[in-house]
């Protein structure tokens, strides 16, 4: 019997070796048709994190029949999402039980046990634990996926930042006398003065809780960033953000005399390439006492707008204008970079399809 592809309808087939399973292929559309259990038997053998596939065990919504034939039953197949929260549409037959694959689907169904585990990560719920630790420290939990390798990068950074503030946090003569030599001033730079403390400023902070909120948040998103980077490229964007937030602080007040420390117009940099390339994660806020899972662009819309409102309020002693500059450089690498990125971590890009859906 001469097989018609569902998709296309062409009768133009040959043989494709799918991950160990010789599989029919569509030559004009690319499209896939599985014997009942060659998918079960192609995925099982696949690189992704699960030896014993059974597809139909994990199927997720019934969208009803369509009006695609199967290739050998000629029967109307049955079309599902592939599972619950990766809405990948497949098509079934009800009668032979094969299965077809558009060209498009059939990476995302390669990796399929792969985003099951992971959606098991992200759809976890708060909880009394997330709700005291938030209460009580003022910081939101993160609900993402775990890296491939350790972040010892952004381990050094924090490691750096703490070594230093404990050189000289407990004796106010030793912070005046660093503050003069590396905080940076705006009036200084446009003088010509003191160049180095375009560096050395983001490596010191003004007190405990100012350097406690700043590690935690580099902890928070730095170790997904410096995974999906790389280690170099990971703390270079780091410091290019952090002069890029220098930048914009001189430029809103070039005469200002105002000591300016702190990571965090370095660590606002890597809000804006988190929310671009982890839309999938979460991050809880607190309303009073109502603990809320809110997606990375939610979160960090709400800080930028704290951000935005204590700048029109003229707030003294915080660089709203280093935290904005720091913010948009670091919208604007994660712009440049993502298709990179994405062609370098695959199952970070199929977090982003927009198939996948977190429960929040």
């Amino acid at each position: 019997m001469t097989m018609q592809c569902p998709s296309c309808q062409s009768k133009h087939f040959d043989v494709f070796d799918f991950h160990g399973e010789e599989v029919d292929r569509c030559q004009d559309c690319c499209g896939l048709w599985f014997e009942r259990g060659e998918l079960n038997s192609a995925l099982s053998t696949a690189d992704n994190g699960d030896d014993r596939v059974r597809l139909e065990r994990s199927l997720g919504q019934h969208l009803g029949q369509t009006s695609r034939q199967c290739c050998h039953c000629q029967q109307p197949m049955q079309h599902f999402h592939l599972m619950e929260g990766f809405e990948v549409e497949i098509d079934i037959c009800s009668e032979c039980h094969g299965v077809w694959l558009d060209a498009d689907e059939t990476q995302k169904v390669v990796h399929s046990p792969k985003i099951k585990q992971v959606l098991g990560e992200l759809d976890r719920q708060i909880s009394i634990k997330t709700w005291l630790f938030q209460f009580l420290s003022q910081m939101p939990v993160e609900f993402n996926i775990k890296p491939k390798h350790r972040p010892w990068v952004t381990y050094l950074l924090m490691l750096v930042n703490i070594g230093i503030f404990m050189a000289y946090g407990f004796n106010l003569s030793a912070a005046e006398v660093v503050f003069d030599e590396f905080a940076m001033r705006a009036d200084h730079i446009v003088a010509g003065q003191q160049p180095w403390t375009l560096l050395t400023h983001m490596f010191l902070h003004g007190d405990l809780m100012h350097l406690a909120g700043n590690m935690y948040f580099l902890y928070v998103v730095g170790d997904n960033l410096e995974d999906a980077l790389g280690k170099l490229r990971f703390v270079g964007l780091y410091l290019l953000c952090g002069f890029a937030a220098a930048a914009a602080q001189i430029g809103a007040d070039p005469q200002s005399n105002i000591a300016m420390v702190g990571a965090s117009g370095a660590i606002a940099g890597l809000f804006g390439m988190y929310l671009l390339w982890f839309r999938h994660a979460s991050l809880t806020f607190m309303f009073i006492v109502f603990q809320k899972k809110l997606s990375p662009m939610a979160f960090f819309a709400i800080w930028l707008v704290f951000n935005i409102v204590g700048l029109m309020m003229a707030g003294q002693g915080v660089a709203y204008w280093a935290h904005i500059g720091g913010f948009v450089a670091g919208l604007l690498v994660g712009l440049s970079l993502k298709q990179s990125v994405m062609a370098r971590n695959p199952l970070l890009s199929m977090l982003n399809q927009p198939e996948l859906k977190i429960q929040r």
